[in-house]
C-alpha cells in the first residue's frame, strides 16, 4: 500500500496522538497517524472477503486507505481507536429499552455498562416507567418515578466513566404526556445530578397544536394507560423554555416526525435517539458514522472554486461501503445488539467543513445561497448514498427486514442498510480533519490558546488568515483584537467582503441556523446534530419562537444553546457602607518561617491534586495545591484558590465559613473517589481540609512551632471581631455550572457545539 506524506496540523497530530494512537502496557505511543489510517482501513476491508475476492478486498483496503489518509472522510472515533484492536468495537450509539419493572430496569443498567466499558454512548426513553407515587402491586408500595431511576443510570455511567475507557454519556428521554413530565423538565434545575445525561422531551404534534391553541392536553399512566390528569400546554411549554434558556436542557425531539420516517414501522416504534439526538434508534440498535470533509470537495478553476462533484460521488460511494463493511467487523457488546443491528443495517454518512466550503466558494452562511447550496449538496449525497447502497443490495443482498419496510411499501429498489445518512457531531474528528464542525458555523476566526508555561499563542483560522494575508491587512496585532472581538463584524480594519463572508456561530440569527438545520434535514434519513446559538441577551421568547420556527420548518428535534448559560457565576464582593464611616481593612498575619501540616493527595476529573494543609499556633494558615500534571487553566485556578484560602486564613476568617464558599463547586469533569463525589479542585481542596481536620489534626505538635511576633498575634486576634466589610457571594443555583470557557485539560478555550462541548486544541469532548 502506497504511503504519502501526511498533511496533519499540529492539533491534529496531538488529538490523534492523546486519543487514538496505540499505546503499549506503559502508555508510550507505539503507532505513528499513518499507522492508524493503515490498520483502520485493512481491518475494514478484511470483511470484503466475504463477497469477493482476495485480490480485490486488497483493492479496497487501498481505496479505504487514500480516502482516510488524504482526510477526505473519516468515521466515527470508536472506528478509528478500536478498529484492528483487541476491542473491535466500533459503533457510537446504542438505544436500549428502558421496561416498567425492577429487573428490567437494572438488567438495562447492566448493558449500559458494558456498552460504556467498551467506548459507546446510549439513549433511552424513560416513558414506559410508571410515575411517581403510582402503585407497585408486588410490594404494595409506591414507584419512586422515572427521574429517580435516571440517577441510577446515572451513577452507573460515572463509576465505569472511571476506568480508562472512553467518557460515557446519555440521552434521557421522556414523553410530553408522561405524568412527571413536569419533574423531567426541571430534573437538571439542580446542578449536582444527572450530570452525565443529556435530556429531551418528546413531543408530540398534538401537543403542539394544543400550545398554539391555548388548550388542556392529557397526562397518560402509561402503566394503565388511563388518562390522570391535564395540564395547560402552554405553561408546560413556558416551562421547557424557561429550563433550556438557563441551562441549554431540555433539548426537544418532534418524535411523531421521527416517527413518519421511521424505516422499518413494523418491527417498532421509535423513542429514542443517542446522546446528541441525531440518530433515532429501535432499541437494541447500533449505528455506524462517518463524514466526509466538504472542505475537501472544493477544486480551483483559476481564482474560482466550485464543487468537485466527481470527487463527492466517489467519496460518498466508497464511504457507504466502508460503513457496511464496518457493519460485518463489529464486535457488538452484546448479542442482541448485533442481531438487530445487523437485521436493519443502519448506517450514517454525513458530512464536516461545510462551513469551510462555503468560504471557499465566497457565501455567507447567513444568505439563501447558502441554504440552497447546503440543499444542492445534501440531496446529492443522499441520492447517491442510496444508489450505493442498491449496489451492496445487488451484491450483496438486501438488509433483513426489508419487507414490509418504506423501500418495499414504496415499491422502491431493494437497499442493503436501512438508513444511510446522519448528520453526526464531528467534534474531534473534524479537529484531525482540519475542518469545520459538521454543519456549523466557524465557532471563532481567532482566539488565544494558553500552553503549558501560561504564555498566549493567537490561534487564526486557516481560511480567513489566507485571506488577511492575501489581501494585505494580515498582523498578529489585528488577530489578537479579534480573539478578544469575538469576531470581525463592526471592525474598519477588515474589508467588508471579507466581514460578510467570515461570520462566526454568535454573528448569525437564530432563524438562519435553523433554516441551515431544515435544509439538510430535508436529505437525511436520520436526523441533524445542530446547535441554534443565542446571544446572552436572548429573551426567552426567543427561545420560545426558535422552538416554533424549528418545528415549522420540519426538523425533527432542536437544541438551544444561549452563550454563557452554563459558565460559573461570578464571585461578587461588596463593601458594607456604613454611616459616613471608612471601612477598616482586614491585616494578615505573618507566616512563620515554620509551619506544620500534611500533604494529602485526592483525584479529581482534572488529575491527581496534592493538597498541603499547614498549620501555625494559631490555627490553619495556608493551603498549597498542586496538579499532578503541570499546565491547562486548572493548574493555575487551584493555585490561585490556595492563595486566596490561605490569605482567608490568616485574616481570622472563620474556617467554615471558607469551605462553605468553596466545597460544592463543579467543573465538567466530576470523580467518584472512595465513595463520595469530588465535583472540581475547589471541591477537592475543600474536602481535603475537612479530611485532614477530621483526622484529628489542628493542633498537633504546635509546641514544636515557632512563636509569633506578639504584635501580629495581637492583630490577628483583632480581626476575629465582626468587621465592617461584607463578603457577598452570588450564587443563582438554577444557572448550570457543568461548563467553563476554557478547556479544563489544556486551557483552551471550548466551543459548545453540535449540542456538546468539545476543545478545538486538545480534542477533549463532554460527549465522550
Amino acid at each position: 500500500m502506497p504511503s504519502e506524506e501526511l498533511t496533519l496540523t499540529e492539533n491534529a497530530r496531538k488529538v490523534l496522538d492523546k486519543r487514538y494512537l496505540k499505546r503499549d502496557e506503559k502508555g508510550n505511543v507505539i503507532e505513528k497517524p499513518d499507522d492508524l489510517f493503515k490498520r483502520v482501513s485493512k481491518n475494514i476491508a478484511s470483511a470484503e472477503v466475504k463477497f469477493s475476492s482476495t485480490i480485490e478486498a486488497k483493492e479496497v483496503e487501498e481505496e479505504f486507505y487514500k480516502m482516510i489518509s488524504s482526510l477526505d472522510f473519516l468515521p466515527n472515533s470508536p472506528t478509528l481507536m478500536n478498529a484492528g484492536r483487541e476491542l473491535q468495537q466500533l459503533s457510537a450509539c446504542f438505544v436500549l429499552p428502558v421496561d416498567d419493572s425492577l429487573e428490567n430496569i437494572f438488567e438495562t443498567v447492566k448493558e449500559t455498562a458494558m456498552i460504556h466499558k467498551s467506548g459507546g454512548g446510549t439513549g433511552f426513553s424513560f416513558s414506559h416507567l410508571r410515575p411517581k407515587d403510582d402503585i407497585v402491586l408486588t410490594t404494595k408500595g409506591v414507584s419512586s418515578g422515572p427521574v429517580s431511576f435516571m440517577t441510577v443510570f446515572d451513577a452507573a455511567t460515572e463509576a465505569v466513566k472511571q476506568g480508562g475507557t472512553r467518557r460515557g454519556a446519555n440521552m434521557g428521554i421522556l414523553r410530553i404526556d408522561h405524568p412527571d413530565i413536569l419533574d423531567f423538565i426541571t430534573c437538571k434545575r439542580d446542578n449536582s445530578k444527572i450530570n452525565n445525561f443529556n435530556i429531551s422531551v418528546a413531543v408530540t404534534d398534538e401537543f403542539m397544536e394544543a400550545v398554539e391553541e391555548g388548550r388542556m392536553y392529557d397526562l397518560v399512566n402509561p402503566r394503565t394507560k388511563e388518562k390522570s390528569r391535564q395540564l395547560n400546554a402552554k405553561e408546560v411549554f413556558d416551562l421547557i423554555v424557561e429550563m433550556a434558556w438557563k441551562n441549554g436542557d431540555p433539548g426537544i425531539i418532534f418524535i411523531d416526525r421521527i416517527n413518519a420516517f421511521n424505516p422499518t414501522p413494523l418491527i417498532g416504534e421509535i423513542e429514542a435517539t443517542n446522546p446528541c439526538g441525531e440518530q433515532p434508534l429501535l432499541p437494541y440498535e447500533s449505528c455506524n458514522l462517518g463524514s466526509i470533509n466538504l472542505a475537501k470537495m472544493v477544486r480551483s478553476s483559476g481564482s474560482q472554486h466550485e464543487i468537485n462533484w466527481e470527487k463527492l460521488k466517489k467519496t460518498v460511494h466508497m464511504s457507504v461501503r466502508f460503513l457496511d463493511d464496518v457493519i460485518e467487523m463489529n464486535k457488538y457488546p452484546l448479542k442482541k445488539i448485533e442481531e438487530t443491528t445487523k437485521s436493519n443495517r443502519k448506517i450514517g454518512l454525513g458530512i464536516m467543513g461545510f462551513a469551510d466550503m462555503l468560504i471557499m466558494l465566497g457565501i455567507p452562511y447567513n444568505t439563501k445561497k447558502a441554504i440552497s447550496t447546503a440543499e444542492k449538496v445534501m440531496r446529492f449525497v443522499q441520492e447517491e448514498s442510496k444508489k450505493a447502497s442498491e449496489k451492496l443490495a445487488f451484491e450483496r443482498g438486501e438488509f433483513a427486514n426489508f419487507k414490509g419496510s418504506i423501500y418495499d411499501i414504496q415499491n422502491g429498489p431493494k437497499i442493503r442498510n436501512a438508513t444511510t445518512t446522519t448528520l453526526a457531531p464531528t467534534g474531534t474528528i473534524s479537529i484531525i480533519a482540519s475542518c469545520s464542525s459538521g454543519i456549523e458555523p466557524i465557532f471563532a476566526l481567532s482566539y488565544i490558546r494558553r500552553v503549558m508555561d501560561n504564555t498566549e499563542m493567537v490561534e487564526v483560522h486557516p481560511l480567513f488568515k489566507k485571506t488577511a494575508k492575501e489581501k494585505g491587512f494580515y498582523s498578529e496585532e489585528l488577530m489578537k483584537k479579534i480573539a478578544e472581538h469575538g469576531g470581525v463584524q463592526g471592525m474598519e480594519d477588515v474589508p467588508e467582503d471579507v466581514r460578510r463572508i467570515f461570520v462566526t456561530s454568535h454573528d448569525i440569527n437564530p432563524d438562519w441556523h435553523i433554516r441551515m438545520q431544515s435544509a439538510f434535514q430535508k436529505y437525511t434519513d436520520n436526523a441533524v446534530s445542530k446547535t441554534i446559538n443565542l446571544p446572552n441577551t436572548a429573551t426567552k421568547d426567543d427561545v420560545k419562537n426558535a422552538y416554533f420556527f424549528s418545528y415549522k420548518e420540519g426538523c425533527k428535534g432542536i437544541t438551544i444553546y444561549r452563550d454563557k448559560s452554563r459558565e460559573t457565576q461570578v464571585l461578587n464582593i461588596e463593601s458594607k457602607k456604613e454611616e459616613n464611616k471608612k471601612p477598616q481593612g482586614i491585616v494578615p498575619r505573618e507566616r512563620p518561617s515554620q509551619t506544620l501540616g500534611k500533604t494529602i493527595r485526592i483525584g479529581t476529573g482534572c488529575g491527581n491534586l496534592y493538597v498541603t494543609v499547614n498549620e501555625d499556633r494559631s490555627g490553619l494558615c495556608e493551603v498549597f495545591a498542586k496538579m499532578g500534571k503541570s499546565g491547562g487553566c486548572a493548574a493555575s485556578q487551584s493555585e490561585a484558590i490556595s492563595r486566596l484560602i490561605s490569605l482567608c486564613l490568616r485574616c481570622g476568617i472563620d474556617r467554615e465559613a471558607i469551605l462553605k464558599q468553596v466545597k460544592g463547586i463543579r467543573c465538567p469533569s466530576p470523580l467518584w473517589v472512595n465513595g463520595g463525589m469530588i465535583l472540581s479542585c475547589p471541591d477537592a481542596i475543600a474536602k481535603t481540609i475537612e479530611q485532614y481536620m477530621g483526622n484529628g489534626n489542628g493542633h498537633a505538635h504546635l509546641d514544636d512551632m515557632p512563636e509569633i511576633d506578639p504584635v501580629v498575634a495581637a492583630a490577628a486576634t483583632a480581626v476575629k471581631e465582626p468587621a465592617p466589610v461584607m463578603v457577598s457571594f452570588m450564587e443563582e443555583r438554577d444557572i448550570k455550572t457543568d461548563m467553563c470557557p476554557e478547556c479544563p485539560e489544556c486551557g483552551s478555550m471550548v466551543d459548545f457545539t453540535e449540542g456538546c462541548i468539545v476543545c478545538k486544541s486538545c480534542g477533549y469532548s463532554k460527549c465522550w
